[in-house]
């Protein structure tokens, strides 16, 4: 682990080491795509291009999940500050951490917080949002860590009471055994009374959840078929991605969206980097994510399960969104 210092006094550990993204990456493609059926993981949709996308997508007015999350933290981010008292807030996944100041905000007001700890992938965007925090809140300790919240949440610093933010509804991302994987694991790096701050998006009319997915301007197509663009440009792979198109639609029995490319006309697309030869038939489709959708008596089984006592349940106007605060027992 090397342990950087910002101009701005912010401090990053790198968890990860240099070759990690390419690493990975050559593994997924290979695991995914010699798969039947085949797929990829959605992290890899996240190069610049694919951030700049994703943006785009949460000002769209098809997609609610990033307004109705903001909503619920506005209106309770006072509430999570009196109940948590927390010293330490960590945000996992942290990208810009900007509904994050939402909450340091209210910490702050509060009188308890002494330190953001960020987590992500992403040494480039970690260290841009923990150098604004740091001029933003020039009296505030910012130790950030540059890591994979699937390996590195025992890398986690900080003084306790610590409550641990993971919203955006990225837990939906996750299969039921890595999501319980995932909650075991932050229960494990947590003393007992410390916090868990949980954003999930709910089971709603699957019209409404397909066109947040599939939006007509087809902002969500374009962020889709940008992991074809990644392993074109990393692994000098040769799709054609106008070849592709997007499929978004509803598992009524699992309750989660999937995001698919389907495969307009039979094609061979070489991976040279990796050796590889992969054969699509027409018609034949890529799975690139699932977005899992929940109710409150699910998300709160599955948390007792890993060690936590669900204790407040707060939900948008339009009960679109829930933020879930849990007390680790």
């Amino acid at each position: 682990m090397t342990v950087i210092r910002t101009d701005s006094a912010p401090v990053i550990d790198v968890e990860l080491t240099p070759d990690h993204a390419a690493r990975a990456l050559r593994a997924d493609a290979r695991d995914g795509l010699l798969a039947e059926p085949k797929w990829l993981p959605p992290k890899w949709f996240y190069d610049s291009r694919g951030s700049e996308l994703f943006e785009q997508i949460t000002m769209l007015p098809e997609y609610y999940p990033t307004r109705a999350e903001r909503e619920i933290l506005i209106a309770r981010a006072g509430e999570i500050a009196a109940q948590t008292g927390a010293h330490t807030l960590v945000e996992l996944g942290s990208g810009s951490s900007e509904k994050t100041r939402l909450l340091l905000d209210a910490l702050r007001a509060h009188g308890t917080l002494h330190e953001f700890v960020p987590l992500d992938v992403s040494e480039t965007a970690l260290r841009e949002a923990a150098a604004a925090l740091g001029r933003d809140y020039p009296r505030l300790s910012v130790h950030g860590v540059v890591g994979d919240f699937t390996e590195h949440l025992d890398a986690l610093p900080g003084e306790a009471p610590r409550v641990v933010a993971f919203l955006g509804g990225t837990i939906g991302n996750l299969i039921p055994e890595e999501r319980a994987v995932f909650f075991r694991s932050v229960r494990d790096v947590l003393e007992p009374g410390e916090w868990l701050l949980l954003g999930t998006d709910l089971v709603k009319d699957p019209d409404v959840l397909v066109r947040a997915y599939d939006d007509a301007a087809g902002v969500t197509a374009e962020f889709n078929k940008n992991v074809l663009r990644v392993l074109n440009r990393q692994l000098g792979a040769d799709f054609d991605v106008d070849a592709f198109e997007h499929v978004a639609i509803w598992d009524a029995e699992n309750e989660w969206i999937e995001m698919h490319l389907r495969a307009t006309r039979a094609m061979t697309v070489m991976l040279p980097e990796l050796g590889l030869d992969v054969s699509f038939a027409e018609g034949e489709e890529l799975s690139t994510e699932i977005s899992a959708k929940f109710r409150r008596e699910g998300i709160e089984s599955e948390l007792a399960a890993a060690g936590f006592e669900l204790t407040s349940w707060w939900t948008d106007s339009e009960n679109r969104f829930a933020l879930s605060l849990s007390r680790a027992v």
